[in-house]
């Protein structure tokens, strides 16, 4: 099987768990007893005034015509509006889509390029004193909870050494003296494009304490992974050969061991960046940041079914586009993956 028509069937197959998802948020959200119409005009609302709304946006007709609105919504892009802030779900989403992408992506950054080495080095070092502290650290990082973990680290770099801010993506005073002109949406790469190194200095040390909060079970993740799946390649016989040919360790662990051991890593990292789109609600919350985790957080409190619809369906979409991603990268890598 080609490479193309692996990755036309995986993506035949991604639409169809979207599709499926989307049914069953559907009925879910239809089920819980609340009137989205009271919801939508407030507590003081006025029963001429609910049978009005629910005329206006279909709440009163039967769930298969509602079912058959929303799938006609959804093909178009629409995911109706938010009953809390009366703006289209959309634009709520796309609004905050740039903060928790910039978030993720600093998170996962670090994830791999601090769990790799380290599932190397602990190959390295097995049945030595080094390999058992990496092993410790990273059992402490899978097991934290994000939201008790944000906490104490703010305890400590916030409020005890005092060298970080405690929450939000960047200082209010950066409006007056150094504003962001904003092209992506993501503050880091934006100031650093435009120059604005005043700017970006202060968007680091924002995103430092929720970025390694959100990064903490990932490093831990992909550590072990590494770790394993060394630790077989490295007794297979043709790594005893290039022992046995006097290749130095270093080489024989990074050039052969790990380009071999790669494929389940991959696996793992793009797991994980499917879990942040989830994991990142704590730690939003946790930080005050204006992500997508905040708003769906008071989005279940309200009832604000629209926007809880929309939010589950852009997380399933996270996580079989990196599915997606991650088959297609295995499938270029290893062919014998296609036949799958």
């Amino acid at each position: 099987m080609g490479l193309l028509q692996f990755i036309t069937r995986r993506l035949m197959l991604s639409l169809l768990v979207l599709f499926g998802v989307a049914t069953i948020v559907f009925m879910l959200t239809r089920i819980i007893p609340s009137n989205p119409a009271s919801l939508y005009l407030g507590p003081r609302a006025r029963p001429a005034e609910i049978a009005e709304i629910n005329a206006k946006f279909g709440f009163d007709k039967p769930l298969i015509e509602q079912y058959g609105q929303f799938l006609k919504g959804l093909a178009r892009g629409d995911l109706g509006n938010s009953l809390a802030t009366k703006r289209p779900v959309t634009k709520e989403l796309g609004s905050r889509l740039a903060a928790t992408l910039e978030l993720m992506s600093v998170a996962m950054l670090l994830a791999v390029i601090v769990g790799i080495p380290l599932g190397v080095l602990s190959t390295r070092m097995r049945g030595r004193l080094g390999e058992a502290i990496v092993r410790v650290a990273t059992v402490v990082g899978v097991s934290l909870p994000p939201f008790w973990l944000g906490l104490l680290l703010q305890l400590v770099f916030v409020h005890a050494l005092g060298w970080l801010p405690a929450a939000g993506r960047v200082d209010g005073s950066l409006r007056f003296t150094a504003p962001i002109t904003s092209i992506t949406g993501l503050n880091l790469f934006d100031t650093l494009v435009t120059g604005n190194f005043v700017a970006f200095y202060d968007a680091f040390r924002h995103i430092v304490l929720p970025a390694l909060t959100l990064a903490a079970y990932p490093i831990g993740l992909i550590t072990r992974m590494t770790r394993a799946a060394m630790i077989e390649v490295v007794s297979q016989d043709y790594i005893r050969t290039a022992r046995a040919y006097g290749v130095a360790e270093r080489r024989v662990l990074n050039h052969f061991a790990l380009r071999n051991a790669v494929g389940p890593t991959l696996t793992v990292i793009g797991l994980t960046l499917a879990f942040m789109l989830t994991g990142t609600f704590y730690v939003e919350v946790i930080f005050a940041w204006p992500g997508l985790g905040s708003f769906t957080v008071r989005s279940f409190l309200n009832v604000d079914y629209p926007s809880i619809l929309g939010m589950t369906l852009f997380g399933a979409a996270g996580y079989v586009l990196a599915n997606l991603v991650v088959d297609a990268c295995q499938a270029l890598i290893d062919p014998r993956m296609r036949l799958a």
